[in-house]
């Protein structure tokens, strides 16, 4: 079986300084497994600063987007050096990642193209390789009906409809680098076209294995 995971920057480079404790445990267990991956890294905060300091020399919101663009393909080649079965370099795109998946059981990319996120990006791979299951690894439990961090009382979904998805990222999809949203409202519309099974958890090793498999975990379901 194929899986898209979808790695959240700031679980792998949360303050600008990689976690190297988070890495070694992540790429173990890619390792370990048996299964067949296409491992999709974000920018995490590296991708925020620079994406900022961008607009403030003057840089427009495609300039914004290269730079952060550039942050995820970092950490994409740092999460690639610590996988064994995986090509030996990151796919540049789509159509690269689908030859270097048909040669290696795992292979990694990051960003794409301005004004695509790495949520939408992490579909469009699936689509390519064949994956029918996405896993969403961040710091956040699963998906809320409000921002946890703000909101004590937000609710979290154990399971959602993908319309339901839709509704909610669209209230919080800004389209703009560096903004944090529970799942870009294109990934979403993206993954009912193919109904490809998503799963979002938190980067806690147990969590990931259960929603990598497919078993019950303590996040949130979206088929």
């Amino acid at each position: 079986m194929t899986i898209v995971i979808s790695l959240g920057g700031g679980m792998m480079n949360p303050t600008g300084k990689p976690d190297i404790v988070f890495l070694r445990q992540f790429c173990g267990m890619i390792n370990k497994s048996r299964e067949r991956f296409g491992i999709l890294v974000g920018g995490g905060n590296p991708a925020r600063v620079y994406a900022g300091a961008a607009r403030e020399l003057g840089a427009n919101e495609y300039d914004a987007d290269e730079i952060a663009i550039m942050a995820t393909k970092i950490n994409a080649y740092l999460t690639m050096l610590g996988m064994k079965d995986s090509a030996k370099r990151i796919a540049n795109d789509f159509k690269d990642a689908r030859e270097l998946s048909a040669k290696n059981r795992v292979v990694v990319m990051g960003g794409t193209i301005p004004g695509i996120t790495t949520d939408t990006d992490a579909v469009l791979l699936a689509e390519a390789i064949g994956a029918k299951r996405l896993v969403n690894i961040s710091k956040v439990k699963g998906i809320y009906d409000s921002d946890p961090a703000k909101n004590k009382k937000a609710k979290k979904y154990a399971k959602m409809s993908y319309n339901e998805l839709i509704a909610l990222a669209n209230k919080s999809d800004q389209r703009k680098a560096g903004t944090n949203f529970v799942f870009d409202s294109v990934a979403c519309k993206l993954a009912k076209r193919s109904r490809m099974e998503l799963h979002f958890v938190n980067g806690k090793k147990l969590e990931m294995e259960k929603a990598i498999k497919g078993k019950k975990h303590s996040g949130t379901v979206v088929k």
